[in-house]
């Protein structure tokens, strides 16, 4: 949530699930966030877990309250359930007096925080509320921020690799090259002669068309009209 997000009253607006079963701890949160002066709190209710889903999935908000023993759902797998589906919003669990354990395991699997139920007033449940937001939303942009460096790192990577690779074909045919002096044909590291248009094809991007020289080309004409000659004799 941004708390650029105003409402017509001129109060920062926010967008609360609460995900309790309890009657009468429902109705002490809503008037808990009744009381904010300066915030708006747009909150809707579901009575179980499969219901907070139902909403989930057609509703942005920008925090969850939730109990961990909810008729479907007990524990901290209530909140793990919820992470693992709505990873982008921030939870506050919502714990008895007697299982803060649970509550501070669930932290632990990525809650913002927890409150206690008979422990919360209206400055607590406040401020845990726009603390929650505000980490989630710095949680957002490092996450984003490391991704964007990890891309910049692969690329970098990648095309340090690109020019180590373009040094080595420079490389490659730098340095002594035995030549047979009568055949012209090249020795490679490997022991074999072959013709030089093969070895440089091999260590090269160059490719060849073949043709004569002037010179070449006089000769073989001369050749030719000699084995004519001969022909027809």
């Amino acid at each position: 949530m941004k708390e650029s997000q105003i409402n017509i009253d001129g109060k920062a607006h926010i967008k609360v699930l609460l995900i309790e079963d309890d009657e009468g701890h429902a109705r002490l949160i809503y008037k808990f966030l009744s009381k904010a002066g300066n915030i708006f709190f747009d909150t809707n209710r579901a009575e179980l877990m499969s219901a907070g889903f139902e909403f989930l999935d057609k509703n942005k908000v920008d925090v969850i309250l939730s109990d961990l023993g909810l008729p479907d759902s007990i524990g901290v797998e209530t909140f793990r359930k919820l992470h693992s589906r709505y990873p982008d919003i921030p939870v506050i669990v919502l714990t008895a007096l007697d299982d803060e354990s649970t509550a501070l395991s669930a932290m632990q699997s990525g809650a913002q925080d927890y409150l206690v139920k008979g422990q919360i007033d209206t400055i607590q449940l406040v401020r845990s509320i726009r603390y929650a937001i505000e980490r989630q939303r710095l949680a957002a942009e490092l996450e984003k921020r490391l991704k964007e460096i990890e891309t910049a790192k692969e690329k970098q990577e990648s095309l340090i690799a690109e020019l180590k690779e373009a040094l080595a074909n420079v490389k490659q045919l730098s340095g002594m090259l035995p030549i047979c002096a009568s055949c012209k044909k090249i020795r490679d590291d490997k022991g074999y002669w072959k013709q030089i248009e093969s070895y440089i094809t091999e260590h090269s991007e160059a490719l060849f068309t073949h043709g004569l020289c002037p010179r070449c080309a006089e000769k073989e004409m001369e050749e030719l009209e000699i084995f004519k000659r001969n022909s027809a004799i």
